[in-house]
């Protein structure tokens, strides 16, 4: 990944797109009570309630920041947009900010490879982090897969297990896929090719070679990730667990700050936090 530098700006002027969710009134509150962040604007969807409120109105603050849904209102007095809603629509707010050189921080999960592609062609003109999951821990959690693996790499089964609560629409999780394709890299495998989605009826012996995934969906579960290595004799997990949204919203403002750096290119939590 690769990308021109630019003079960094301390106060970051922050536009949230999905405001009047769950995670983008956590996003708000995280950028209102960050002293090197300023919030700039706020977004969503047409019809939307919310539309015309001020963005700080559920967390009992006023911060003239009105909800609209038009992109260019929103995204006009800002440098990055934090964006974690659908893919279609990230991929609209995206194509605006390349218009106006608004930088982008995106956490949306789901998106296809043709749509990945979209992306980082966008990124060509403006400078993105784009991660399924951008908690600082869970992107050290990663990092210690990766390890494991390597060292794994023979003699040990490997099933991630994933919980999310019920309004969660995708399956896996992105973040699931992510630690899945972490582990095939370090074992010189494409996931596309070992990983196994469904297991159901005479499934026969499993696969020394796949990476399995299992998926748990119900009550307000923000987000676990566990990763099992299983050999004989011995079962090693490496787990992550959250507890509210607020690691994300962190970890977001984190890869904002990072893109102050850089004028474009295309770059993920690993970049951010100096893990390569």
């Amino acid at each position: 990944m690769t990308a021109s530098s630019t003079s960094s700006n301390p106060a970051r002027r922050i536009a949230v797109a999905g405001a009047s969710g769950r995670m983008g009134r956590m996003l708000i509150e995280a950028v209102l009570a960050a002293d090197d962040c300023r919030l700039a604007g706020a977004l969503d969807i047409a019809g939307s309630p919310a539309l015309g409120q001020d963005a700080g109105a559920p967390l009992g603050a006023t911060t003239g920041v009105p909800i609209v849904s038009d992109l260019r209102e929103g995204l006009a007095n800002s440098q990055v947009l934090i964006d974690f809603t659908r893919p279609e629509g990230t991929l609209a707010h995206l194509k605006v900010c390349r218009e106006l050189g608004v930088q982008a921080v995106i956490g949306t999960t789901g998106f296809s490879d043709e749509q990945k592609a979209q992306i980082a062609e966008i990124a060509r003109d403006i400078a993105i982090v784009l991660a399924p999951n951008m908690s600082v821990g869970v992107n050290v959690t990663l990092k210690l897969l990766e390890m494991a693996a390597k060292a794994m790499s023979t003699g040990y089964d490997i099933e991630i297990v994933e919980a999310h609560h019920r309004h969660k629409v995708d399956a896996p999780s992105g973040t699931a896929l992510k630690m899945g394709e972490v582990i095939a890299q370090a074992l010189g495998r494409d996931l596309k090719d070992c990983a196994v989605y469904a297991r159901e009826g005479v499934t026969g012996e499993r696969d020394p070679s796949s990476i399995g995934f299992a998926t748990i969906r119900g009550g307000d579960i923000v987000g676990d990730h566990t990763v099992l290595f299983a050999g004989t004799g011995e079962r090693i997990e490496i787990s992550h667990k959250s507890s509210n949204r607020n690691g994300y919203a962190q970890g977001s403002l984190r890869a904002a700050r990072f893109l102050a750096g850089h004028k474009s290119g295309l770059f993920d939590m690993f970049d951010v936090l100096g893990l390569r």
